[in-house]
């Protein structure tokens, strides 16, 4: 099951993916643009699928190149046509001419997403092959190009992006979210680092909370537990919030989907399917924003939203991949809600296996038995499914960035202590 889960999965990359260029598109709807985030995620793939035999080395090197090459030779500067500015890259571009698309911000988190992309890449391609050699010049390039301290705009914390012409965004990176990734990239850059108060800084907006008598760092959706462990290793290393709470991120994720699990076991609205193996609420698509009347009780339907457990917003919409993506943190709870999900047939037999979300109390007569189901696949839903699967079952991304002597700097730089990054280089020179 876990391997065709995985190889569907990995067919969006190969499909969806621009050759010339290496740009992803965001979703399978046949217009839309590339997500960088995407491409930070299939270039983390590409490694996952040479180890189980998808793809062979060499095409998946070219592939990396050419989307190493793209970002290099790409136009940076404050101009609206940009590719990208001071290391950062937009959050959409076009996928065909990469040039950015709906007027969209500088995201810091998506090209942090993109950076890890890149430096797993070259862990992994370490040949002596020019075309892995390259790769690996390329990534170090692009990663120290990141000016990471210009998104501080000021302040301690980091903001969330830039616009031409309006400059940076209003909101911060501040309580607990996927951009640990981000923090600890920008404080091991070995050019513009983050300064050393950022994540102390961030840490200091967390929130501790107790839900059905589980305590733990709260976050309601899923993928803010998942995202940045699809890199970074955190299983028995702690930084100082985590010290004082005899705690690590990996065990507070473990929590997190055990909250998860629980919610949809009390399933306190009364949404249809809701059960033991039936849970997951995360960032996904939905029916729309609508309000129906179904079996007497009116209910309120979402489109995208940030969907979280246990304080909503919530409108029984299930995404199987976030709980694909939990797989190592909790395996005895996952793997019998894979199991269920997947004897569902979701959408019928894709190519790409799982669609990102459906919602069983949305239902329209004529409709699918399992009510509402999205339409497409996403590139953001894909990506984390292949890598978890693996890091559940060889550790191969998380080795990977182990031996990254700028992620090992930038833990350090937070404070991580312990486990196995006790006995890493000390230093991004080591």
């Amino acid at each position: 099951m876990l391997d065709v889960i995985q190889r569907d999965a990995f067919a969006y990359f190969a499909h969806e993916t621009n050759l010339a260029d290496g740009l992803v598109a965001d979703t399978n709807s046949g217009h839309a643009p590339s997500s960088i985030a995407a491409i930070g995620l299939g270039l983390t793939a590409y490694p996952v699928a040479v180890v189980r035999g998808l793809m062979s080395r060499p095409e998946a090197a070219q592939r990396v190149l050419a989307t190493l090459q793209f970002f290099w030779g790409s136009k940076q500067g404050p101009e609206p046509d940009a590719a990208g500015y001071r290391g950062f890259y937009y959050h959409f571009l076009d996928q065909h001419t990469g040039v950015r698309v709906w007027e969209c911000e500088l995201s810091t988190v998506d090209t942090a997403i993109l950076i890890a992309g890149m430096l797993a890449a070259a862990a992994y391609f370490d040949g002596d092959r020019p075309v892995e050699r390259e790769i690996r010049e390329l990534a170090e390039r692009l990663y120290a190009r990141v000016d990471w301290a210009w998104a501080q705009n000021g302040g301690a914390t980091v903001t969330h992006g830039w616009k031409p012409g309006t400059g940076f965004l209003p909101y911060r990176w501040e309580g607990y979210d996927e951009a640990m990734l981000l923090y600890v990239l920008g404080l091991g850059s070995p050019t513009h680092p983050l300064s050393p108060e950022s994540y102390p800084a961030w840490c200091a907006t967390y929130t501790w909370r107790t839900v059905y008598g589980t305590s733990f760092l709260y976050a309601g959706p899923l993928f803010t537990h998942q995202m940045s462990h699809v890199w970074i290793d955190f299983r028995g290393i702690r930084d100082a919030f985590m010290r004082g709470r005899d705690c690590d991120y990996f065990e507070n994720s473990r929590r997190a989907v055990v909250v998860q699990q629980q919610y949809a076991i009390e399933n306190p609205h009364g949404y249809t399917g809701y059960g033991e193996s039936c849970w997951g609420l995360t960032a996904s698509g939905g029916p729309g924003n609508v309000t129906r009347e179904i079996g007497g009780v009116s209910r309120r339907f979402f489109g995208y939203a940030a969907r979280g457990v246990p304080d909503g917003p919530d409108d029984g919409t299930v995404a199987p991949w976030a709980v694909v993506a939990s797989l190592p943190f909790a395996p005895s709870i996952v793997v019998p809600t894979i199991a269920h999900l997947w004897q569902l047939q979701l959408g019928g037999a894709h190519r790409y296996g799982y669609r990102t979300a459906f919602n069983p109390t949305y239902r329209t007569p004529g409709g699918p038995a399992d009510g509402w189901i999205a339409p497409w696949h996403c590139g953001l839903n894909q990506g984390p499914m292949i890598a978890m699967i693996e890091n559940h079952r060889s550790g191969l991304v998380w080795q990977l960035l182990r031996g990254c002597p700028y992620v090992v700097a930038g833990l350090r730089a937070a404070g991580f202590t312990g486990g196995w990054l006790a006995a890493s280089p000390s230093d991004a020179g080591g």
